[in-house]
């Protein structure tokens, strides 16, 4: 071909960097300055796992569910392409495109380099997976969108590598990730979805090509980032769908029939065309021309697509000002950054999402919260694989305990973030395989694990992992009399972690790794599913990035289980108030108070900073929408968030109580509901209130869907004002009833000020900060003033139209009469100037928790016969700075890692942490030599000094 012929002569004279940019801009068809150019882009929207599970989209089957055979649309694609070399098509869902390659031959191998080479195939996004951006932290979807570009790079090499960010279909736009892709390399920013008002706003002030500001600590342009909004979602204009899933009539241009429409068709795009050049800034539009799991039967579109671009140019003889072309999001971008213009400026974020006045997509935030959980601790799991697999070194992928491997859990850990993945609206078939997806990656991960901590100890012992903690059960504590607890942590600092585990016996000796008793105490277990009565709680101190050991020991004539004390608040028993004792925790650094009339919580305390507020904290329910009101028919779902008033229900207005006080451990156990219960939490030397919550199952006997919140009140003079974390990283600010962009017309005074958590949330005045560490993303918002609320359980029994197609009404064989959701949230008091420096470490600490082995008996010999000589280790010479996250550490081949660094704090948030700081990395880890560093950009698929972005203008005075 031509284009490869000048490739060979172009290649000698110019850079590797120019010559790039040479074939992309022969890549793009050729644009008429004078007209308004159509950009007509192919493409195919392909969910990782809905309706149906990954592997049913894939290989198309149960199309009684929905008609989808992701394999069938690259077969057909790439056969049409080859037939007109004008064609263009863009691919996104690498996770589908990896599975269908591997099972090409050499041949059709061949033939698609030679697409991507040419322009002609362009991957756009490149993620494994399209994330979700509401309920997705940060880490995770670095990592996953790092699996999908690595294998573009080594495919296909640097015209493999995608130029635009392309998020057609998430319901919300996360400010933290566009502030990721821009430090990724991307060029630009396109996506589908956004509030109704704000597009209505946006289109007619012409700004749905904006410039987004993406950090308030990164300078300018780092991350700034171009962002285009499409003007059809992702789909193709009204008349305009050629798919065999479409109704819309084929071009027929045989002028001899009787049913020619070439006019027709023609005076409609026109139409179309013109209009949409009336709410963009160029003389360049964008038209997507595909959907969901579409070109099965690419004939079918481009056949069509053909004749379209034939018959409009035509017109322009005529006199017409339009001109149509095949084109790409970069072809498309290229001429937008070629006009030269300023553009608005973003720095909030766009959510919460609503396409109409009383349809907030808002309730997915909570939607699943047990799903959700399960990929936070799925999330930290895959670090500790991770980080084992380079510190325990090649015996850790094939040792003692067979072999393991970490790419099993990388890819379902990537499919996790798919935006109808973690976000919870899929079918629940599809819940329960991504679920499975999670726990078979972990068991091949364990194998990698055990064989890594085997080297590092120098036992090979056979390790047991509890994976059923959460409801007290671990087979070898409860019936062994001698076991060891391995303490793994994946931070870069030392933790001060408090472990809880199921026992029959009621005293128990712990000594630490150099042989020292450890405080420790017996409970009663109040979260028991197993054949534990007790709980053995201590407190465990792991070194950064290692782990350390503990040795268990029943005493056979020991104390007995620490007492409880049971009240019924004076309030329903009407006796006499019992002593002061009963209602207050205190230990080393918190004093919590309790109402002695209702058993709730009252007050707490900082007794470092002499801190002291009112706080109250109770649980209440929101009757959902069944659509049956006058305002609306819309119904709450998997998506929607639709409360039937905005005052919720209190469940019960006291709790019952049992109380247990001792120097490692203080509890109030409440009891509000048969299906709802809390455990109110002090550890010894803990910052941090703990409040576990047990929810479930939500009785629906009323007929009615039921949202579940706790509400914190509390004396914070907070001015309508709240903060909520963006992708568990940078803090935004919210505000009741506003929208930094737009004057808001608020029809849903409870769901339209919902906004997702994913990682804390905090009030604040001039004197106090209560900042809540959540242990999964939630929804939540603060709808008084002083008050914030979280919601944690939603059960709903109607389909809120969206395409799921059931509602959300999980059980279970566990649980049939639906389901019981267990949860964390973590509170800290501090003042405003200082509190980042205590929530920021507790906040990575929650996601990154230490990872449990279990021994059973004395340590044991290894394999030559020696006792085990290393019961602590860890795989750093010294701790990190508290301003400095240990993100990233992963074998990336034989002889190299892949090692990521991040300062966790934002500007001007800490005024100590905030500052630079400066790490040698020749002294950073105990057993690993560092030859040499290279850096790279986010994703890891550029070098850092080759990653070039286009420049953008903002608007004067922004």
């Amino acid at each position: 071909p031509w284009l490869c012929a000048f490739v060979s002569v172009v290649s000698r004279q110019f850079s590797q960097k120019e010559f790039l940019l040479i074939l992309f801009l022969l890549s793009c068809h050729a644009t008429k300055p004078n007209l308004l150019n159509v950009h007509l882009v192919p493409h195919t929207h392909d969910d990782v796992g809905w309706l149906k599970t990954v592997d049913q989209y894939y290989y198309g089957d149960r199309n009684d569910i929905q008609h989808a055979g992701v394999q069938y649309i690259l077969d057909s694609v790439v056969d049409q392409l080859l037939k007109n070399p004008d064609r263009r098509f863009i691919y996104v869902e690498t996770a589908f495109f990896y599975r269908w390659w591997k099972r090409q031959s050499a041949d059709v191998r061949r033939t698609v380099r030679r697409l991507v080479d040419e322009g002609r195939l362009e991957f756009v996004n490149g993620g494994w997976c399209m994330s979700d951006e509401a309920t997705t932290h940060y880490s995770a979807v670095i990592d996953q969108m790092t699996m999908g570009l690595r294998f573009l790079n080594d495919t296909f090499g640097p015209c493999g590598r995608p130029r635009v960010a392309w998020h057609i279909d998430p319901f919300g736009h996360a400010r933290e990730h566009a502030s990721m892709f821009a430090q990724m390399g991307y060029d630009g920013f396109f996506f589908g979805r956004l509030d109704y008002q704000d597009r209505s706003r946006r289109r007619i002030a012409r700004e749905q090509e904006l410039l987004w500001r993406a950090s308030d600590s990164l300078t300018p342009p780092m991350a700034d980032l171009f962002t285009g909004i499409l003007p059809n979602g992702y789909n193709p204009p009204e008349g305009f769908c050629w798919d065999q899933s479409c109704d819309d009539p084929p071009i027929r241009d045989d002028p001899d029939l009787e049913d020619y429409n070439v006019d027709d068709v023609v005076k409609r795009f026109l139409a179309i065309a013109n209009t949409q050049a009336k709410v963009y800034k160029t003389n360049h539009i964008i038209m997507t021309m595909g959907s969901d799991f579409q070109y099965e039967n690419a004939n079918l579109w481009y056949k069509n697509l053909d004749k379209l671009i034939r018959y409009v140019n035509g017109r322009q003889a005529n006199g017409s000002r339009v001109h149509a072309l095949y084109s790409t999001p970069s072809c498309y971008l290229q001429e937008l950054h070629r006009a030269n213009l300023t553009w608005a400026l973003k720095t909030d974020d766009f959510f919460p999402y609503a396409d109409d006045a009383h349809d907030l997509w808002t309730g997915y935030f909570t939607s699943r919260p047990a799903l959700k959980r399960y990929e936070r601790i799925s999330n930290g799991n895959l670090q500790t694989c991770n980080q084992l697999e380079v510190l325990g070194g090649p015996i850790s992928r094939n040792g003692p305990f067979g072999k393991g491997d970490s790419q099993t859990m990388k890819k379902a850990m990537a499919v996790a973030q798919h935006h109808d993945a973690v976000s919870g609206t899929e079918k629940q078939h599809v819940a329960d395989d991504y679920a499975r997806r999670l726990a078979g990656g972990w068991l091949r991960c364990q194998v990698l694990v055990s064989n890594s901590l085997a080297a590092l100890s120098g036992s090979t012992a056979e390790r047991i992992y509890c994976d059923k903690l959460n409801v007290s059960v671990c087979p070898l504590t409860e019936s062994s009399s001698k076991f060891s607890v391995n303490v793994y942590n994946p931070l870069a600092r030392p933790v001060s972690w408090p472990v809880r585990l199921p026992v029959n016996g009621t005293s128990y000796k712990v000594s630490d790794a150099e042989g020292r008793s450890v405080d420790c105490q017996v409970c009663v277990c109040v979260r028991n599913r197993g054949f534990a009565v007790n709980e053995l709680v201590f407190q465990a101190r792991a070194p950064p990035l290692g782990f350390t050991t503990y040795s268990v020991s029943l005493l056979r004539d020991g104390p007995p289980a620490a007492s409880t004390r049971r009240r019924t608040p004076t309030a329903i028993q009407n006796k006499v108030r019992p002593p002061l004792c009963l209602c207050v925790l205190v230990l080393q650094f918190l004093r919590v108070t309790f109402d002695p009339d209702t058993g709730l919580l009252s007050g707490l305390s900082n007794l470092e900073t002499k801190q002291t507020i009112k706080l109250t904290q109770n649980f209440y329910w929101y009757n959902a929408s069944d659509g049956n009101n006058s305002k609306s028919d819309q119904p709450s779902g998997a998506y929607i968030f639709r409360p039937n008033s905005s005052t919720p229900f209190v469940i019960s207005r006291t709790a019952k109580t049992e109380t247990v006080q001792t120097s490692v451990l203080q509890e109030v156990r409440q009891w509000f509901s048969p299906w709802v219960s809390q455990v109110v939490r002090l550890h010894g030397d803990s910052r941090a209130l703990e409040l576990e919550w047990t929810v479930g199952p939500l009785p629906i006997d009323d007929d009615l869907g039921k949202e579940v919140i706790t509400r914190l009140d509390s004396s914070i003079q907070t001015a309508e004002y709240f903060y909520t974390d963006s992708n568990g990283r940078e803090i935004l600010q919210r505000k009741k009833d506003f929208r930094p962009t737009w004057i808001l017309r608020q029809s849903e005074p409870v769901a339209g000020n919902y906004y997702p958590i994913n990682s804390r949330a905090f009030i604040k005045d001039e004197v106090d900060q209560l900042t809540v560490v959540t242990d999964r993303s939630q929804g939540g918002s603060s709808i008084q003033n002083g008050s914030l609320e979280i919601m944690l359980h939603r059960r709903l029994l109607y389909d809120d139209v969206r395409g799921v197609a059931e509602p959300l009404n999980e059980t279970s064989a566990l649980f049939p009469e639906g389901l019981v959701v267990r949860g964390r949230l973590l509170l800290s008091l501090d003042r405003p100037p200082t509190a980042a420096d205590a929530h920021r470490p507790l906040a990575q600490q929650a996601v990154l928790q230490p990872t449990l082995t279990f021994t059973d008996g004395e340590p044991r010999p290894n394999t030559r016969g020696r006792w085990s000589p290393c019961l602590q280790f860890s795989g750093l010479q010294a701790a990190l700075p508290p301003a400095v996250h240990l993100l990233t550490l992963t074998q990336w081949d034989e002889d190299s890692v892949l090692l990521r660094l991040e300062h966790q704090f934002q500007s001007r948030e800490s005024k100590e942490n905030s500052r630079p700081v400066t790490v040698n990395l020749q002294k950073l880890f105990s057993t690993l030599e560092i030859l040499g560093a290279s850096e790279l950009n986010l994703s890891a698929n550029q070098w850092k000094d080759e990653m070039k972005r286009f420049h953008w203008t903002p608007q004067t005075g922004m």
